[in-house]
């Protein structure tokens, strides 16, 4: 068992929960500004929140998955480091973008390439040791 790569998954599953945290009490903010118990409640700021929050929820956790199984398949833990920290960073970026009410397009752009590209990596890794374990070593 490589406790570094473990410790690396757990360090990115830690703080991309912050970030969960963060969006969630960013859209209950913009929910009690507007007194919006359910649903939009036609607020475009609110809608926007409750969609980076959404988004986060849809790709956080497949990409701590990913680097759990990466980590436990024996990836060194730079490995686990570069995609983790690239994650959340574009995470952190997308979030910003999301919880303020008028924000840059580019922190969008920013966030959404790095998670999609990080996603891919780690899918494309968690693959390529699954298939040598399964079908080279076996």
């Amino acid at each position: 068992m490589d406790q570094p790569a473990y410790a690396a998954a757990a360090l990115y599953a830690a703080l991309n929960a912050l970030i969960l945290m963060w969006l969630t009490l960013a859209t209950a903010l913009v929910r009690r500004r507007h007194m919006v118990l359910i649903g939009d409640g036609g607020v475009a700021h609110l809608g926007r929140a409750m969609r980076g929050h959404a988004n986060a929820i849809e790709n956080i956790p497949v990409m701590l998955v990913l680097l759990g199984f990466a980590a436990a398949l024996g990836a060194p833990a730079v490995a686990i480091h570069v995609l983790g920290a690239a994650f959340t960073f574009g995470r952190v970026v997308h979030a910003w973008h999301f919880t303020h009410e008028r924000a840059a397009q580019w922190q969008r752009a920013i966030g959404f390439g790095l998670s999609v590209a990080t996603l891919a990596a780690a899918a494309l890794d968690v693959l390529g040791h699954a298939i040598i374990l399964l079908f080279i070593q076996a």
